[in-house]
């Protein structure tokens, strides 16, 4: 669906983007990752043709023109408070030159977003999640082959975000692709198969958000020692058949391991050779926000 190589751009001697390359298939839930400044949003906004890129190629679904093929979430949609939900949508049907049934189309997109009830209510009462919906009801209007949403949860409560990854899911049983830019990477690992990290102005890491989790996580081990002493830190962290992390402040090691089990036989064995008190044991699975902080730096 969309096949990024060598995409560059910089501003003045800033280089924002130096070299990305991207791929996402039709039907992905494309969860586009990174720190502030990395190169996210300029990212999207080539890709939309807000801004020109520098160099490199951008190919969506089979080519040609990109603007009709694409429906985009901004971070904070505007809407005009006077109208109604059914009339901006309709609204909206009549500036992309829908060549459908538009009142019917507008009435399947309120169905969609969950806004059917509110559809006759001014939207200046709206809720920021209501907004949001309404604003997702707009990208999706004319059955776009690519949707990008940038940071859909954002400032939302919890009800708020849960009925955003509803639609999300929706979305993705009616087979749409979606690019998703978020730092709530909470909201990623429900509805991402993929995913997509970038780093530096390049993509760090890309591929199936299991795969990803498996190779850079795998299981975990967390382990805290009550009266720990440096020389008992120094033991935990030499350990050389798990990937061992200290935190200074949880007072909490990590062991990343591909085998939890035997890991905490070993893990013990050491402990009970320098008279250590386990405090708290834990064994888990890697989350994406630790591959995450990984992966970007």
């Amino acid at each position: 669906m969309v096949t990024i190589t060598d995409l560059k751009k910089s501003y003045g001697r800033f280089e924002v983007l130096r070299g990305l390359n991207m791929y996402v298939h039709d039907g992905d839930i494309y969860g586009f990752l990174g720190r502030n400044g990395c190169g996210k949003t300029t990212t999207m906004n080539i890709i939309c043709d807000i801004i020109p890129k520098d160099s490199g190629n951008i190919v969506i679904g089979s080519g040609g023109e990109k603007r009709t093929k694409i429906g985009y979430l901004p971070e904070s949609p505007t809407i005009f408070g006077y109208m109604t939900a059914r009339e901006y949508l309709e609204y909206i049907g009549a500036c992309c030159e829908y060549d459908g049934d538009i009142p019917k189309r507008a009435s399947e997109v309120l169905n969609i977003v969950g806004l059917t009830q509110a559809a006759d209510r001014r939207t200046k009462g709206f809720s920021r999640g209501m907004t949001q919906r309404l604003g997702m009801g707009a990208a999706i209007f004319r059955k776009p082959e690519l949707l990008i949403f940038d940071e859909p949860t954002s400032a939302l409560d919890p009800q708020g975000r849960s009925e955003v990854i509803d639609i999300i899911n929706r979305l993705k049983s009616l087979g749409s692709t979606i690019i998703l830019s978020t730092h709530i990477l909470s909201d990623v690992e429900k509805v991402a198969n993929r995913i997509g990290i970038v780093s530096d102005g390049k993509l760090a890491e890309e591929g199936e958000l299991t795969e990803i989790l498996r190779r850079h996580g795998g299981d975990v081990v967390k382990l805290s020692i009550r009266g720990l002493s440096q020389e008992n830190k120094i033991a935990l962290l030499k350990v050389d058949f798990a990937r061992a992390e200290y935190d200074e402040v949880t007072n909490t090691f990590r062991f990343g391991t591909e085998n939890a089990e035997e890991t905490v036989k070993r893990l013990t064995k050491i402990i009970s050779e320098n008279d250590m008190i386990i405090e708290k044991m834990e064994i888990g699975t890697a989350t994406l926000d630790e591959v995450f902080r990984k992966v970007s730096g």
